[in-house]
């Protein structure tokens, strides 16, 4: 048996010892780590014998399931940010005896050369661009927080994040479906 048959068997080995019934949860629990995200999750899956399309659904719904929860939690903690600087150069403003227009005034702290680069980066290829072409760099989940942190609608975050990781996610779970099938099995 060469290695690669090897490693396939040892892999369905560990998933038979778990039930059928928890292997997708094992699956998206394996999705929702960065790096490993639904392309690792879903490889998992299907070396370990699962359906390629449950291996797929599975790893991508924990993938989704993290991105979910970094983008809202993410959008919370930049709103509080948003709204406490918003407070804090109202309260100088009052406090020069100034209006509304004060709050204008304050100047922002400036950027960091990364954070530039990414803005760059944003306007260069959008939200889109960002969300599908981030996998070949970067988690998901690092991705999402910081175009949450840059300002993007939640909802626009989510929409292309989802599209980025259905597709990655297919892409993988073929992929190594149609290798096990023509050339392990062939």
């Amino acid at each position: 048996m060469n290695p690669l048959e090897e490693l396939v068997s040892n892999f369905q080995e560990l998933a038979a010892q778990v039930p059928e019934i928890v292997q997708p949860l094992v699956v998206a629990l394996a999705g929702a780590v960065p790096f490993i995200e639904g392309e690792g999750g879903a490889i998992v899956g299907v070396v370990g014998g699962m359906h390629v399309v449950l291996a797929a659904a599975a790893a991508a719904a924990g993938n989704f399931l993290s991105v979910l929860l970094v983008v809202l939690l993410g959008s919370r903690a930049r709103d509080a940010v948003v709204d406490r600087r918003a407070v804090h150069a109202a309260a100088a403003g009052a406090a020069a005896g100034g209006s509304v227009e004060t709050l204008q005034a304050v100047p922002a702290k400036p950027e960091s050369k990364g954070q530039q680069r990414f803005k760059r980066w944003l306007v260069r290829f959008g939200v889109p661009g960002a969300s599908i072409l981030g996998p070949l760099a970067i988690p998901t989940q690092f991705t999402s927080a910081m175009l949450v942190a840059a300002g993007t609608p939640r909802g626009w975050v989510l929409l292309w994040q989802g599209v980025a990781i259905v597709l990655w996610t297919t892409v993988a779970a073929a992929s190594v479906w149609a290798a096990l099938t023509f050339v392990v099995a062939g």
